[in-house]
């Protein structure tokens, strides 16, 4: 087991208080942070921090946005100099590097950084990022997702770079996958701890069920919700009814309209959700149901609903943009959330921001997000009975609907913003540079 003092790192501790007092002295938006000094050179006291964040693919999912927004967030801040590094996406699972590009974050792409397990090209990959780093003079690692955090975390102990932050998104050791898949994460994961200064869960239940499989120690772990655009999601029923939403996707604009957001893949839930769909219909004549992602399961799931009698009454939107997210939501009266694994579903606050009632499975971080019977509905795993008959209650209740809409709306507002979650990643930051100045 590698021991924490391998990473000693070649930095006086002057330059630590440095960046300290840089994260703690906010740089108004316009100022020059390098300035140069009598002599003509550039100010080592003003040199920005540099962050980089790490990411298996920078696809279109929850992982993703939430990391390229911390580093968006971070590098407009000119306490910062941000790169973002990733892999390569061998699914064609869409991607963000146009909105990268388009905020002005550096972004590298690593070849050899890919999901699936391939030994040598993984060790080929940890070899790359190394070089990298080791070229980058980098203060902070920031990684994100199992693949990235464990290549990245080795690279970054061998560059010995300062501060080195994991962020958990959700769990890669599930009861759906393969014994000895679930024994390498875990394995990996915790040689991989030592060299960590902070884990960062995005919800508690995560946090929880890694520390329970020996994976660091408590003191190691926090949690920090992961942010979105919410003004977005907060404004689109000012700017789009709810009628005219069903109208833009296809659906009657008087029809109850039951809707699940999620890519198309395994263990999101699409079984469970047309399980209890078929049973939903059989007690609303008129609803429809509104599916909103892509993926390899499109057709099988096009042919289940024709089996099970949905027929017309299925719309699939296919991959939409993630900023007609918020209006896809709209058109929707009861949202349901069906996934087998997440951290927290970023669908689960968004609709609470859009203001509508969700039904899901009590599963992983929904409960810190779904007060039960406040802002919508929990029930327990797997039980599409229960789905239904929830969702039902609430299509036929209106009044109920706008109240937990309203619920979910406030929580929301207060926990979800981008702003709200860079600011406590970044003082994460000042509080590992403050405890390396003092070691």
């Amino acid at each position: 087991m590698m021991a924490r003092s391998l990473r000693a790192h070649p930095r006086a501790s002057g330059d630590v208080f440095r960046l300290i007092n840089q994260l703690e002295s906010p740089v108004p938006t316009g100022t020059i942070v390098s300035t140069p000094s009598a002599s003509g050179a550039v100010s080592a006291a003003a040199a920005p921090i540099r962050v980089v964040h790490i990411i298996t693919r920078l696809i279109l999912g929850g992982a993703q946005e939430n990391t390229l927004y911390t580093a968006i967030g971070q590098h407009r801040d000119p306490r910062f100099d941000v790169t973002l590094l990733c892999g390569v996406d061998e699914a064609g699972e869409g991607h963000m590097f146009e909105e990268a590009a388009r905020a002005g974050v550096k972004t590298v792409v690593v070849p050899s950084l890919a999901r699936e397990i391939r030994p040598l090209r993984d060790l080929k990959a940890v070899f790359d990022v190394y070089r990298f780093l080791k070229r980058g003079s980098y203060t902070i690692v920031h990684t994100h997702s199992s693949k990235a955090g464990i290549v990245g975390r080795l690279a970054a102990w061998a560059a010995g770079v300062p501060i080195v932050v994991h962020t958990l998104h959700s769990l890669v050791f599930h009861e759906f996958q393969s014994k000895w898949k679930n024994r390498l994460y875990i394995v990996l994961k915790r040689l991989c701890a030592p060299v960590t200064d902070t884990f960062i869960s995005v919800s508690d239940s995560v946090g929880q069920a890694v520390l329970e499989r020996g994976i660091g120690r408590p003191e190691q772990h926090l949690t920090i919700f992961s942010g979105f655009d919410l003004g977005l999601f907060l404004s689109v029923r000012d700017r789009l009814s709810v009628a005219d939403a069903k109208r833009r996707l296809g659906l009657p604009p008087d029809a109850p309209v039951v809707g699940k957001i999620a890519r198309l893949f395994p263990l999101k839930g699409h079984d469970e959700f047309l399980a209890a769909a078929a049973e939903i219909a059989r007690a609303v004549p008129d609803v429809h149901f509104l599916l909103v992602g892509d993926g390899p399961l499109r057709d099988q799931l096009l042919a289940d609903a024709a089996r099970l009698g949905l027929g017309e009454r299925v719309v699939m939107t296919g991959r939409v943009a993630p900023h007609t997210v918020p209006d896809c939501i709209q058109a929707m009266d009861v949202v349901v959330h069906t996934s087998l694994r997440e951290g927290i579903a970023r669908v689960l606050p968004q609709a609470g921001a859009v203001g509508k009632p969700v039904v899901t499975f009590a599963m992983d971080g929904a409960p810190e997000v779904i007060r039960d019977g406040i802002s919508g509905y929990l029930v327990p795993p797997i039980d599409t009975a229960k789905i239904a008959e929830r969702t039902i209650a609430l299509l036929g209740d209106p009044e109920r609907c706008r109240v937990f809409g309203e619920a979910g709306r406030t929580f929301a507002a207060e926990h979800f913003s981008i702003e709200r979650m860079v600011e406590r990643v970044n003082a994460v930051y000042v509080d590992l540079l403050r405890a390396r100045a003092r070691s």
